[in-house]
């Protein structure tokens, strides 16, 4: 099984991309995560260029996400909301809208961030655009508030509670897809 791990954020320090990495660690056999770092190089959505082929970057995180049997999302928290970048994509991803690579694709979405919410904010608006493009949104969360506090300097994440979220996070996931391909 081969899951998509997308980090939200461009920061080379990022927590977020942190939890991917230790989630790719938690990940049981026979389960691939890997983790997508081509979110910096995604132009900004223009209708008149979405058009069949589309810009390079972005047909090839379309085919990541068409090989993918999951996708699994780590957010910050920006103003409130998704990062800009992170929606830009998923704006391209989005289209055409009636077939596009996420319509039925099994998505869990977790957060982290500085402050005592966690990126609950952000994580509620990314099920929310993730589930308007069609995706399987899962019941997953995990939102780590203060995640300085739990995440090193060196990405390295002390904190037991976290690595049991994301564990339930990833056997969430993970059971969506297998749903899904029973239901095929």
């Amino acid at each position: 099984m081969r899951i998509l791990a997308i980090s939200g954020s461009l920061r080379d320090g990022s927590h977020n991309t942190a939890l991917l990495r230790a989630l790719r660690e938690e990940a049981p056999e026979g389960v691939d995560v890997d983790i997508w770092q081509g979110l910096k190089v995604v132009p900004p959505y223009d209708q008149d260029d979405d058009v069949v082929p589309g810009p390079e970057a972005v047909e090839a995180f379309r085919e990541l996400v068409r090989e993918s049997d999951g996708v699994f999302f780590a957010t910050p928290e920006y103003n409130a909301s998704v990062p800009g970048a992170l929606k830009n994509a998923l704006d391209w991803a989005s289209r055409p809208v009636a077939t596009n690579v996420f319509r039925n694709k099994p998505v869990a979405v977790i957060s982290s961030s500085a402050g005592a919410f966690g990126g609950v904010w952000a994580a509620a608006e990314l099920r929310k655009v993730l589930g308007t493009m069609g995706a399987r949104v899962t019941e997953a969360e995990l939102s780590v508030a203060h995640a300085h506090e739990k995440v090193s300097d060196d990405g390295v994440i002390s904190d037991d509670d976290v690595h049991e979220g994301l564990r339930a996070a990833l056997d969430t996931l993970i059971a969506s897809v297998l749903d899904r391909a029973a239901a095929a």
